[in-house]
C-alpha cells in the first residue's frame, strides 16, 4: 500500500535532493581559496579570521551557490544572466548582508566606520562570485538533463 504525500512534502523532497546533487560540485578547498581569494586576499582591512568566522562564509557561500543553482533553470530556458540575476536580487541582497554584519560581528575591525563600504564591496563580490558559480554549474546540469 502505498502512502499519500502532498505536494509540499513532494516539493521539498525534490529539492532537498536536487540541492544534495548540486553539492557534490563544491570542495572544501574550493570554498577556503574563494574566501582567501574575496575577503582575506591582500587582508588591508585588518579582519582577524577566526574558525567561526570562516565558516560563517563557508555557509553563505554554499546558499549563495545553491541560490544560483536554483535560478539556472530560467537561464536554461533562455533568459539572460542579467535577467535572471535581477529575479533573484532581494535574495542575493539578504546573503551579502548577512556575510557584512556577520564579518562585522565576529570579525575585529581597529577602525570600523573606515572600511564598512569596502568590506561592504568585498562581500558583494563573493556572494556574486558563488551565485554565478552555481548558476552555470546548475545550468550544465539542465542542459545534461541531470536535473
Amino acid at each position: 500500500m502505498n502512502v499519500v504525500t502532498g505536494l509540499k512534502e513532494r516539493r521539498k523532497e525534490k529539492q532537498i535532493k536536487y540541492e544534495r546533487k548540486v553539492l557534490r560540485e563544491l570542495s572544501p578547498k574550493q570554498l577556503k581559496e574563494r574566501v582567501q581569494t574575496y575577503l582575506l586576499g591582500n587582508n588591508r582591512l585588518g579582519i582577524s579570521f577566526s574558525q567561526v568566522l570562516e565558516e560563517g562564509c563557508f555557509d553563505v557561500a554554499i546558499e549563495a551557490f545553491l541560490l544560483g543553482a536554483n535560478y539556472s533553470k530560467f537561464g536554461y530556458y533562455g533568459e539572460s544572466l542579467e535577467d535572471v540575476s535581477r529575479r533573484c536580487e532581494l535574495e542575493k541582497k539578504h546573503l551579502i548582508d548577512t556575510l557584512f554584519n556577520f564579518i562585522l560581528y565576529w570579525g575585529k575591525l581597529g577602525d570600523q566606520d573606515l572600511y564598512n563600504e569596502s568590506l561592504y564591496y568585498q562581500c558583494d563580490q563573493y556572494v556574486e562570485s558563488w551565485w554565478h558559480d552555481g548558476f552555470e554549474k546548475g545550468k550544465k546540469r539542465f542542459k545534461l538533463r541531470l536535473h
